[in-house]
This record gives structure tokens, C-alpha cells and sequence, in this order.
């Protein structure tokens, strides 16, 4: 005989259960439903590895530390295949800034000390962007680079690539705007850890968790480029950036510089990550890339990855060839040297 009064709290016991599911499972979701679907054979056929010559923006926290600096060269010295529109300066902060917005700033003043090295005009628009991070997803923050960003992905049939480089807030205040601008762009983020990382924490990704939800959560095509285990790798020393830069005209000394006083103390066998050029050589070759597509995973205010195979589809990288982007980059420098 079943006891009625077990019976009565089992029932009570599922039916709290069933709605705290409901309850989690609308909180996951209630966002990412404001947002127009991309259908999926649509959205597959816009995380291909795009033929030919692109339409792209940089967006760039440049001064954060010295890895955005060389991507930023990499994607000015690669016109076959990069048609760069715009550049916007991202915020940041850490022990290099005040706040985001010093952080924003000192990312311009960069942009245009990087050009200036280089000997170039740049593309038509170097722009600033968010002075601040984001607090909520109802209130976007207006920047000359958010508008631009919208205008840009509006104004032409072929899609615009956004190379994401920093805290993506730039990017997901354009989204949270104009979400239909999802239909027009094709996000490549160097963000996060990878999906069989523990945990997601990485300093793009953490500067602004809400942006780097929208991300996530928008549909919009994205490429994940994580940190751990991927970008990672993109590992160079001290004897190799002098060999390959040291006289290679005021931009190869200027990275050079940079490169060696990032570190404080004793260089021997010490290298560092210059992960950010990893954006850019993603477009130029794919080939350098192993990717998957996957679900889309929804990141967690305690910043892990949790997955639900209903969502939709994205595309992250799971490795990468060190030495073909390195030696790829050394050689443009060298090249626009010459020329």
C-alpha cells in the first residue's frame, strides 16, 4: 500500500521541481528570444570560411597590452584580403587604464600612434566606442563606433566582418540596437576558453559578461577563437621578435620596444602570448585553423558554459598552426618595409 501522505509530497516534490526547471529554463531563454532567428541552413552557410577578398572592421582594446597592436598591423598589411573599413577603439581596464573609458581612449591613441609607425592614412574611420561596459541589455551604449557599426553592416549586400579583439561591448550595443543587423554581419572573437574548459573566465570575456552573453545568445554568426587550448599556442620570445623585427623600419622597432618592456625582470626562456593575431589570420588563411560547428553554449553568470543541443549553431576553433600565422605576419612587416 502506498503511504497517501508520501504519495501527496512526492507529487508536490515534482511539481516544485518541474516548475523550477520551467523557471531556469525561461531565465536561459527569455533573452535570446527577442532576437530574429537566422534559419539554420542560412546561418550554416555564414560560418563558411568566407572565398575572396572581405568587408571588415577591427574592434580593438589596443592599448590593454601589446598583442592587440600587432593584430591591428596584421589586418592593415593584408589589403588582398581584408578590405578594413573601420577601426574602433574598445574599452578596458586593468592596471594599464583608470577605467574603461581611460582604457578606450588610451586604444585610440594607439590606433593612431600604430598608423602613424606605419607610414599609412589607415582605413576611412577610426572611431571611438563605449566609455563603459554594459548593465543592462535594455539600455545599449551609444558610441560613434556602435552607430558606425550598423551603418556598415546595413549599407552592402556582402557581409561585414566584425574582427573582435577586446570586451565585445562595441559590438553587442550595435546588436542590442539594431538586431537585425545580425543578418549582415559575421562576429570573429577572440574570447573565452574552450568548450571542454572548466570554466569560460578569460579577460575579454569577464570585462563585460553581458556582452559577451549577446554574443552567445543573439544567433548572430560567430567564430569563437577561445584562449585555452587554441590561442594559446601563439607563443613568441623575446630573440625571435628581434630576429624577425628588430630594423624592420619604425614599426617592426616599435613592436620590438613594446614587446620587450612588457616584461618585467629576467627574459631568459620567458615568451608571451600574442593571441589577438589570431583574429586576423582566421580570415586571411582558415586553412592555419581546426574548427567545429557546435550549439551555441549559454554562458552562466558564474562565467562556465552550459549546453542545450536546441540552440543555435556557432563555430569555434580547436586548433591552430603557430608557425604558418607567425611566419606570415613577420613577412608582411617585412615586406611593407620594403615597398
Amino acid at each position: 500500500m502506498i503511504n497517501p501522505i508520501l504519495s501527496q509530497n512526492t507529487s508536490m516534490m515534482n511539481t516544485s521541481l518541474g516548475t523550477l526547471i520551467l523557471i531556469i529554463f525561461c531565465s536561459i531563454t527569455a533573452f535570446a528570444q527577442q532576437y530574429e532567428k537566422i534559419p539554420a541552413e542560412q546561418l550554416l552557410e555564414k560560418l563558411k570560411p568566407a572565398p575572396g577578398k572581405i568587408r571588415a572592421v577591427v574592434d580593438t582594446d589596443t592599448y590593454n597590452e601589446i598583442d592587440d597592436q600587432f593584430a591591428v598591423v596584421y589586418a592593415l598589411l593584408a589589403p588582398e584580403k581584408i578590405q578594413l573599413e573601420a577601426i574602433y577603439a574598445a574599452p578596458y581596464l586593468n592596471s594599464r587604464s583608470t577605467s574603461p573609458l581611460d582604457g578606450m581612449e588610451k586604444s585610440y591613441e594607439e590606433i593612431l600612434r600604430l598608423l602613424d609607425k606605419l607610414g599609412m592614412d589607415g582605413p576611412e574611420a577610426i572611431l571611438k566606442g563605449s566609455e563603459a561596459f554594459l548593465t543592462s541589455y535594455e539600455e545599449p551604449l551609444k558610441s560613434a563606433a556602435a552607430l558606425d557599426l550598423i551603418k556598415r553592416a546595413k549599407s552592402s549586400e556582402e557581409p561585414l566582418y566584425v574582427l573582435t579583439l577586446g570586451a565585445p561591448t562595441n559590438v553587442a550595443s550595435a546588436i542590442l540596437m539594431d538586431p537585425s543587423i545580425i543578418h549582415h554581419i559575421v562576429v570573429v572573437w577572440l574570447g573565452g576558453k574552450g568548450l571542454n574548459w572548466p570554466v569560460a573566465t578569460e579577460f575579454n570575456l569577464m570585462q563585460d559578461l553581458k556582452a559577451s552573453k549577446v554574443l552567445f545568445d543573439s544567433g548572430v554568426p560567430l567564430i569563437q577563437l577561445p584562449t585555452e587550448p587554441v590561442t594559446s599556442h601563439l607563443l613568441t620570445s623575446i630573440p625571435e621578435v628581434e630576429a624577425y623585427l628588430k630594423g624592420q623600419g619604425p614599426i617592426g622597432d616599435y613592436l620590438v620596444e613594446i614587446f620587450k618592456d612588457y616584461h618585467q625582470g629576467d627574459p631568459f626562456a620567458w615568451s608571451k602570448v600574442i593571441w589577438d593575431i589570431s583574429a586576423i589570420a582566421y580570415v586571411i588563411n582558415p586553412g592555419w585553423f581546426q574548427t567545429e560547428i557546435r550549439h551555441s553554449p549559454i554562458l552562466t553568470d558564474q562565467m562556465t558554459y552550459s549546453f542545450d543541443h536546441r540552440r543555435h549553431f556557432y563555430r569555434v576553433a580547436t586548433h591552430l598552426n603557430r608557425d604558418r600565422i607567425f611566419g606570415d605576419l613577420y613577412k608582411r612587416i617585412q615586406n611593407h618595409v620594403k615597398n
